[in-house]
C-alpha cells in the first residue's frame, strides 16, 4: 500500500513540479483573472493526468504488473486516479466559471474583451481556432464524467450496469485528450510539461483506443469449457472445472484471472482454486454469491458451457525467503491457498521446506466444503485451524499467536475482507513485525 501512495503522490507532486517550471510567475502579485487562468491551467493538468494514469492501468499491462505488486494493487491505484481525476475536473470547472458567479453576484464588473492580437505563429493560430468547440467539448465530457465516476463508485450498482457504463470512458478521454491538447497554454508545449503531456496524451490515446476495440488482455484470452460444477450450499459458493484449449501458458497458486461466461456482463476476476497440470488442463474457480452477478451463477452456469478465461495475473504467488508462514482466509479469500495447497500436494519435494499453518475463518459452515478443505491441508502437510465465528468468535491475532509461538520467524500471507486485514497487520506491526516485508495482502476489489 505504501508503494501505491508513493506513486500516487509522488506522480501529482511530479505534474506539480513541471507546471511550476513553466509558470515561474504564478506567485507574483498579480489581478485575481491571471491567478485564476493559471489554476485552471495546472488543475487541468491534475485532472487529465489522473484520467491518463487511470486509462493506462486499465490496461492490465504485464509489464507494470511486478512493479507495483499485481493487478489487485493496479486497480487499487486505477480507483485513486479515478477519485482524483473526479476532484480536479471539479476543482477546474469551478475555476473556469468563478468570474461569471461573481458578476451575477455584483462583486465583480463584466469584462470587455479588448481585440486579441495578431498570431503569426500557424499553429497557434489553428489551436486558439479551435478554442470554442474544445472549451464546448470539454464541458459537457466533464459533466459525463461526473456522473459516469460518481456511478462507477457506487457499488451497489450492477456490474453489468458498471461494465457498461465504463465503456463510454475512452470515448471521453479522447475527447479531453483533444480539449488538453487546444487549451493548454501555448507556451508550455516547449517546456518539459509539454514534453510530458505529449507523452500522456500519447499513451492515454493508446490505452483509450486498445480499450475501444476491446483488446485489453487480449493476447491472455484463451478459451475454455466447463467439465464440472459442485455447488456448496452451506458457504453459497461454486467450484467450477474449465478444461483449456491450448494457449494456456499455465499459473502459480495464489494468481486469479478475468472470466467471461456473459459478454453481456463483461469480465469478472476470480482466484485460481487449482493447481496446474499440463497433463490435465484445467482450472477450477470457486465464487461466492456476494454480489448480482455470482448470486444465482448455479444456475446460470451450465456443464459444456463455453467460456473465455483471461490471465493469469496477480502476485500473490507466495514466493519469500521464510521457512515459516502463516496464511490466513477470511471468507471465500481461502481460495489462493485451496491452490497452493493443491501445488504442494503436487510437489511434496517443496512441501518439506516450509511449515504452514491455515486459519480459515467463516461466518458460514458446510460440512463437505471443510472436509475437502481438510483432505487438502491433510495432502500439503499443512496445519488447518478453522473458525466458524458463531461457534468459535473471531479470529484475532492474539489468537494467531496463540497457535503460533514461533510467528516472528513467520511472513504472513491474508485474503479476505480489507478491513479485517487492515486490523491484523497493525496488530503485527504494533507487535514489531515487519510488515512491509512480511505482511502480504490481496487487494482483490476491482471497484
Amino acid at each position: 500500500m505504501s508503494r501505491l501512495k508513493a506513486v500516487f503522490w509522488g506522480y501529482l507532486a511530479l505534474l506539480t513540479i513541471l507546471w511550476l517550471a513553466a509558470s515561474p510567475d504564478v506567485f507574483q502579485p498579480q489581478t485575481f483573472i491571471t491567478l485564476r487562468n493559471a489554476f485552471i491551467q495546472y488543475s487541468g493538468v491534475l485532472a487529465f493526468g489522473c484520467m491518463t494514469l487511470a486509462i493506462i492501468l486499465a490496461l492490465r499491462s504485464p509489464l507494470v504488473e511486478p512493479w507495483l505488486g499485481g493487478v489487485d494493487k493496479m486497480y487499487r491505484l486505477h480507483k485513486w486516479a479515478g477519485i482524483g481525476a473526479l476532484v480536479l475536473s471539479l476543482v477546474h470547472w469551478i475555476w473556469t466559471q468563478l468570474p461569471k458567479w461573481a458578476v451575477s453576484l455584483g462583486l465583480m464588473a463584466q469584462r470587455t474583451r479588448g481585440e486579441r492580437p495578431q498570431i503569426e505563429d500557424p499553429v497557434q493560430a489553428f489551436l486558439m481556432s479551435m478554442r470554442g468547440t474544445a472549451e464546448g467539448l470539454g464541458e459537457w465530457a466533464f459533466y459525463l464524467s461526473v456522473l459516469l465516476i460518481s456511478i462507477a463508485l457506487i457499488e451497489k450498482i450492477p456490474y453489468r450496469w458498471f461494465y457498461q457504463i465504463h465503456r463510454l470512458f475512452p470515448v471521453l478521454y479522447l475527447i479531453l485528450a483533444f480539449h488538453t491538447i487546444v487549451l493548454l497554454d501555448f507556451s508550455d508545449w516547449l517546456t518539459p510539461l509539454g514534453a510530458v503531456t505529449v507523452i500522456m496524451v500519447a499513451a492515454g490515446s493508446y490505452a483509450a483506443i486498445v480499450s475501444l476495440f476491446r483488446r485489453i488482455g487480449a493476447r491472455r484470452r484463451v478459451d475454455g469449457t466447463i467439465a464440472s460444477m459442485q455447488h456448496y450450499p452451506g458457504v453459497r459458493s461454486l467450484e467450477t472445472a474449465i478444461t483449456m484449449e491450448t494457449g494456456w501458458r499455465g499459473h502459480k497458486p495464489g494468481q486469479f484471472a478475468f472470466v467471461v461466461s456473459d459478454p453481456r456482463e463483461g469480465a469478472h476476476p476470480y482466484t485460481i482454486a487449482s493447481a496446474w497440470d499440463a497433463k490435465d488442463p484445467k482450472i477450477s474457480f470457486v465464487t461466492k454469491e456476494l454480489g448480482d452477478h455470482t448470486t444465482g451463477l448455479v444456475q446460470k452456469l451450465k456443464i459444456g458451457q463455453r467460456v473465455r478465461i483471461e490471465g493469469p495475473y496477480g502476485c500473490f504467488t507466495f514466493d519469500d525467503d521464510c521457512s515459516r508462514q502463516i496464511w490466513i482466509g477470511g471468507g471465500i479469500g481461502i481460495t489462493p491457498f485451496i491452490a497452493r495447497m493443491k501445488y504442494l500436494a503436487q510437489h511434496p519435494q517443496d512441501a518439506r521446506k516450509i511449515e504452514i499453518d491455515l486459519f480459515h475463518s467463516t461466518r458460514d459452515e458446510d460440512s463437505e466444503a471443510l472436509r475437502k478443505l481438510a483432505e487438502d491441508a491433510k495432502a500439503s502437510n499443512v496445519r488447518f485451524h478453522v473458525l466458524i465465528e458463531s461457534k468459535h468468535g473471531r479470529l484475532t491475532a492474539d489468537r494467531i499467536r496463540e497457535a503460533v509461538p514461533d510467528w516472528q520467524e513467520a511472513s504472513i500471507w491474508f485474503c479476505g475482507p480489507p478491513g479485517f486485514g487492515d486490523a491484523l497487520r497493525a496488530d503485527f506491526a504494533a507487535k514489531g513485525m515487519n510488515v512491509k516485508q512480511r505482511f502480504h495482502q490481496e487487494l482483490f476489489q476491482m471497484r
